[in-house]
């Protein structure tokens, strides 16, 4: 897993940068940059097609697609972008225990049947037989969500991952790399995962994963400086992206072309990959289950489990402080 260390080498180079790089103040700030992910349809991109999120924040937002939340963090570091939406757990916890002050300002996306491992047909491997993947080549898209849910699944079934060759590949290169049958097992979500799905069979359904406590879900990310000096532009930011999730509800018909055209993908997939999600509202991203506590206990337990795996070096004693509700409750009013 070298590549994983060398990756975490450079977050904590990143992490020094940010700390060592003065942020805009709220006056000097005249555009916002968003990252945000391909072939990942959700409800805030038919703001972001719309321009609602401009008229809203009264000023220009440039949309940045990324491969990997891993980049997305690098990004922030770097100051190239100032908020990051749907950027998985285990990137942010990769970036926040190499020491990058980061925040999380919602819960983006639940999604445990949209993030997950997929092995050749041709093996014809499965739960029963798990043992034989043993010696088999992985893609694995490394420090993200779908990289953690491959290290519990493998940790479950009592998988030495060291006697695996394990693949650092971003999901859409997997997927093409599998179907060409230069892969065993490749892991991934979205769009990347259902092109998988058509070429072999999950180990573990995402019922059978949350019983594993293998949490999936996404969060909307920003570094600390930014929450505390453009406390209302997030508020606002979060605000709209709220409003859409709860306009999906009752209105996805007329949501559902622009998300799609947006995503890259057609209607057909868009609907099936969105079917697969949930998006908490803000009451209920507010309560103990998640960001009222929940949350915070779910980023020690992956940073602790990369510890234990020997990808990371250590892991907060706390991850208390890398939530931030302010803009959620300023939001929703409460």
């Amino acid at each position: 897993m070298s590549a994983f260390k060398h990756m975490i080498g450079a977050a904590a180079v990143f992490g020094l940068m940010a700390g060592a790089t003065p942020s805009a103040s709220a006056a000097d700030l005249k555009e916002l940059t968003v990252a945000y992910f391909l072939e990942w349809p959700m409800p805030f991109q038919y703001a972001k097609v719309k321009g609602i999120y401009e008229k809203k924040l009264g000023m220009k937002v440039n949309w940045r697609s990324f491969d990997a939340g891993t980049a997305m963090s690098a990004a922030m570091a770097s100051g190239d972008v100032h908020i990051s939406v749907s950027q998985g757990v285990p990137p942010f916890v990769v970036a926040a225990s190499a020491g990058q002050d980061l925040q999380i300002a919602d819960v983006a996306v639940s999604y445990s049947e949209n993030d997950n491992c997929v092995v050749k047909t041709a093996l014809e491997i499965d739960k029963s037989n798990v043992k034989d993947l043993v010696g088999k080549k992985v893609g694995v898209p490394i420090g993200t969500a779908a990289h953690y849910g491959f290290l519990k699944q493998m940790d479950h079934f009592g998988i030495d991952v060291s006697k695996m060759e394990v693949v650092d590949m971003a999901p859409p290169d997997g997927a093409a790399a599998f179907a060409q049958g230069n892969l065993d097992m490749v892991c991934g979500w979205g769009g990347a995962l259902r092109r998988m799905i058509e070429h072999g069979n999950v180990l573990l359904s995402g019922a059978e994963k949350e019983k594993l406590g293998i949490q999936v879900f996404d969060v909307t990310s920003v570094p600390a400086s930014f929450a505390s000096e453009h406390a209302d532009l997030l508020a606002k930011f979060v605000g709209v992206t709220a409003e859409m999730n709860k306009m999906w509800l009752t209105k996805s018909k007329e949501m559902l072309p622009v998300i799609a055209k947006d995503a890259g993908m057609d209607e057909k997939g868009t609907a099936a990959t969105m079917a697969t999600f949930s998006f908490p509202s803000a009451k209920e991203q507010l309560s103990a289950k998640w960001l009222g506590g929940g949350t915070q206990k779910f980023l020690k337990e992956v940073g602790d489990f990369f510890k234990k795996q020997g990808n990371i070096p250590a892991s907060r004693d706390s991850y208390a402080g890398a939530v931030n509700t302010e803009a959620l409750k300023a939001a929703s009013g409460m």
